[in-house]
């Protein structure tokens, strides 16, 4: 999609800090970090967000959780990480294109909203 801001990070026309990429997905540092270590997880392929997950896109969801461990043992978070998506505007989603937030390197809030 022309005017997202993560496509044009997947195609390299706004640079990011990777912690992650293989063919699929990409994984690299948030800007505005809210634990030690904050990466977003987004698939290459535009995908609005979860409600638009279906039969010919979810093996690509698929991927991003099947990977998940490995990025954060290569990010150091081997006493646990947080998973979280925002989905749609009450959901406080900021970029239409799905994307996961993988949040660790300290204890974390119990506290979700």
């Amino acid at each position: 999609m022309a005017d997202c801001i993560f496509c044009k990070i997947v195609d390299g026309s706004i640079p990011s800090k990777k912690a992650y990429e293989d063919d699929k997905i990409l994984a690299f540092y948030d800007l505005e970090p809210q634990a030690p270590v904050h990466v977003l997880v987004i698939p290459k392929q535009h995908i609005s967000c979860a409600n638009d997950i279906d039969d010919t896109n979810c093996d690509v969801v698929a991927h991003i959780f099947s990977k998940i461990p490995e990025i954060a043992k290569l990010l150091g978070l081997e006493n646990g990480y947080r998973i979280v998506n925002n989905c749609g505007d009450d959901g406080c989603q900021s970029v239409k294109h799905m994307h996961f937030h993988l949040l660790g390197g300290k204890k974390l809030s119990g506290q979700m909203a």
